[in-house]
Parts: structure tokens; sequence; C-alpha cells
């Protein structure tokens, strides 16, 4: 919510900037959706992908769908935030949605891999950086064998890139071990509260209470 006592001396606060970031079949999108239905003021940026869709997605839900030929013209155009090819797809942030909702007050959440949060760093060095994890490699490989989603091939790709995702854990700022999923949501919504009560935030927002 922007502060109605701004000035043009005093701009309004910008909105909180989550990124979670996770080794895919860590449960990160099952966190962050419960994580909104707690807190449903929270904006979650919505990325443009080449993938076909999977069964029971739809354009706009959890991704853009959209062709290779209009990934390319958006990045020709600085429409991404940061872009990535992923186990042969291509993945897109959209730059402008962000700034704008963040002007208005409003958080935002973005779901990306560790590659993308570098990118986003630079644009946005205030964001919060989280990183999820599975308890062990071996509870991962059992997770992605049971959602029965992928092939052997790619669940081999997927464990040797979690591997390598271990390299960066340490650039985050949090990281919430996701062995018991309650423990883990809780965690999680305690750092988006407690990032929404920081001194520096909280006077500003309520500069008439110091005044």
């Amino acid at each position: 919510m922007s502060d109605p006592h701004a000035t043009a001396t005093n701009p309004p606060v910008s909105g909180c900037l989550y990124v979670v970031v996770a080794p895919s079949g860590a449960g990160k999108s099952s966190l962050v959706n419960a994580l909104l239905e707690r807190e449903p003021d929270i904006g979650l940026s919505i990325s443009y992908t080449t993938r076909p869709p999977r069964p029971g997605e739809a354009s706009g839900r959890e991704y853009f769908f959209v062709s290779r030929e209009e990934f390319g013209a958006m990045v020709a155009r600085g429409e991404f935030l940061e872009h990535a090819e992923v186990y042969g797809n291509l993945y897109g942030t959209s730059r402008l949605w962000i700034e704008k909702t963040r002007a208005n007050g409003s958080d935002v959440l973005l779901e990306i891999d560790w590659q993308g949060a570098r990118a986003v760093k630079k644009l946005f060095p205030d964001m919060t950086y989280i990183y999820i994890l599975p308890p062990s490699i071996e509870v991962l490989q059992e997770r992605l064998v049971k959602r029965g989603k992928d092939s052997r091939d790619v669940i081999a790709k997927r464990l040797a890139a979690a591997r390598e995702d271990l390299d960066h854990v340490h650039e985050s700022d949090y990281v919430i071990i996701n062995e018991d999923f309650s423990v883990a949501l809780t965690d999680l919504q305690s750092v988006v509260r407690a990032l929404r009560v920081t001194a520096a935030r909280q006077l500003r927002l309520h500069a008439q209470l110091v005044s």
C-alpha cells in the first residue's frame, strides 16, 4: 500500500520484491501458492515461456505460453527483466510489470532460477533472495519420480542441475528446507512479514508518527 503522506521529497515506498529459487522438485511452486493464499496482496509475476503447456495449465495462469519467434521479438524490444534457456525452453520475466506493481506500493514475488536471480539483483539490489531446498538429493529424486511428469532422462538432468544449484545457495538471503511442508510454509511467511516491518520501511510508511 502506498504512503498517503508522501511528498515530492518523500516518494511512495516501493513494494517488497521476493525472489524465490529452488531446484526442480523441491516444492517451490506448492509453497508459493500456499503463501499467496495466506498473503493475497502479493503479486505473483507470471513468466513467459516457449515450452508447451502441460495438461491442466492455462496461458496467463501458470505461464504466458508464446512461440520462439514471439519470445525473440520481446527480447529485442527489451521487455524482459531476465530471460534464460532451461532444458531447451526459453523463460522470461516481464520488467515493466514488476516496476509498475512495485511503484504502486504492492509486493511482488518471482519464481525463477539462480541465474535469473543474479540478473534481477543487478536491477533491483533491494530484492530479497529466498532459496528453497529439499532435505536431501535422495528425497528430491523420490519427489521427481513420484510426480510422474518427466522421463528418466529429464529427471537425470534435473538432478544434475540441482547439484549445480547447491553451489549458488550462498548467494541467497534466506534458506528454507522443505522437509515438513507446514514448517517450510511458516518459515516462508515469516520472512515476508519480517521484511514488511523493517524499521526503514515502517518509518517511511508512517513518517507522521515520528515527524
